[in-house]
């Protein structure tokens, strides 16, 4: 402020410069230099607002109440995945080195990002916990597009020897590879951007048991009746035969003696039936699997000294048993008709395989359906029949 004030006193203080010329001056250098300090000060004031404004979205997350009370080694990963959900922030699961995927799976400006392990293993948990087949499956986790399962089903020919006679060439067992395609499975629940801003929602939670709910279901009814697909193919979408017919690729049926009922004489010979048609190898791991309604016809009988064939668990969690092999109730079985297969017993560790991916995707997209948030979430996983001569069903049939 001096040097401009003592440059303009210089320039006009010549001959004839009277003091309100010098006075007009300094005011005059003044105002200049004022007006360009104030006009810097306020380019520095907005430029310090965008930052704060920047800074104040991606942090409101932070001043939040936390989602669990999870140790405090998982509140990083557990506070950025809560900011993506909420806010579609991706700055936090960079910085935690959460893998990006490809633009086929997941396109980044798009956010979308493997959930992190805290929801994952909620959602594992509830699926496993769900009424499927899955619960009494061989369940393998997989990173390929497929799983080969290899079977042995045909035996080695063998004879009696003579000391001094040939030996004649037997019979070679055979190996059958089944393979198992993993398709894709889907779930796109969606929330307001509201409900998500709200302080209270528990983002995690909510997101685990939409898509959980939608997964179980949508597998567990595929597991049973699924064509193969786009989709797991079930075991009650092969041929079926009379057991006594049976052969590799169907599955053996023993019929009740009745059009869509149990023999009205003697209705439990159907249920021992169906037990002893399966191998003896089998039933040391074997389990009954029906739906509610059957399963209400079926605790009604007894054997022919008057004991009831069904009884419940001992313990909580336990489940009932049909003459000592537990059963899995399991709603997509078909309800007891003419010539339905409502009953299905055997070693499905042995007969049915489950294969999956372990990780699951979700895409955020806050833009298809304002003001709504879909959660677009996709899992891998196949299933087919493993052992054809593992599984036997009960036709509600007179043959």
């Amino acid at each position: 402020m001096k040097s401009s004030e003592t440059k303009s006193r210089a320039e006009h203080s010549g001959p004839g410069a009277g003091p309100h010329v010098e006075v007009k001056a300094a005011l005059t250098g003044f105002i200049s230099e004022f007006s360009a300090f104030q006009s810097e000060i306020k380019s520095k004031l907005k430029e310090q607002e965008s930052r704060l404004a920047m800074l104040d979205r991606k942090s409101t997350s932070m001043n939040r109440p936390p989602l669990s009370s999870a140790s405090e080694t998982e509140t990083p990963h557990k506070k950025a995945f809560a900011a993506y959900l909420r806010t579609g922030d991706d700055d936090g699961l960079r910085g935690l080195g959460v893998e990006e995927k490809a633009l086929s799976t997941a396109v980044s400006a798009d956010g979308g990002y493997l959930v992190d392990p805290k929801t994952a293993s909620e959602i594992v948990g509830v699926l496993r916990d769900a009424s499927s087949i899955r619960s009494i499956a061989n369940v393998v986790t997989v990173e390929a597009t497929a799983f080969d399962v290899l079977v042995d089903h045909s035996d080695i020919g063998a004879g009696w020897a003579t000391e001094d006679g040939d030996t004649e060439e037997t019979s070679t067992p055979q190996v059958d590879r089944i393979s198992i395609p993993l398709h894709e499975l889907s779930a796109l629940p969606r929330a307001s951007q509201r409900l998500l801003d709200d302080s209270a929602f528990d983002v995690e939670g909510w997101l685990a048991q939409r898509i959980a709910d939608k997964f179980s279901r949508a597998e567990a009814s595929a597991f049973v009746s699924g064509d193969g697909q786009d989709k797991p193919k079930g075991f009650l979408t092969y041929p079926k035969v009379d057991n006594d017919l049976w052969d590799w690729g169907s599955i053996g049926y023993v019929p009740t003696g009745a059009a869509g009922d149990f023999n009205g004489a003697e209705p439990a010979d159907a249920i021992v039936d169906l037990v002893y048609s399966l191998g003896a190898r089998y039933r040391a791991h074997a389990s009954f699997v029906m739906n509610s309604k059957t399963a209400g016809a079926v605790r009604k009988m007894k054997d022919a000294d008057g004991r009831f064939l069904w009884s419940d668990g001992l313990s909580a969690g336990e489940p009932a048993r049909l003459m000592g092999y537990p059963v899995l109730i399991a709603e997509d079985m078909p309800d007891i008709s003419d010539n339905s297969f409502a009953i299905a017993y055997g070693d499905f560790g042995a007969g049915y395989t489950v294969a999956e991916r372990p990780d699951l995707r979700i895409l955020r997209d806050p833009f298809s359906a304002k003001p709504h948030v879909l959660f677009y979430a996709t899992k891998r996983i196949g299933g087919d029949v493993s052992d054809f001569a593992a599984i036997k069903l009960l036709k509600f049939a007179a043959s």
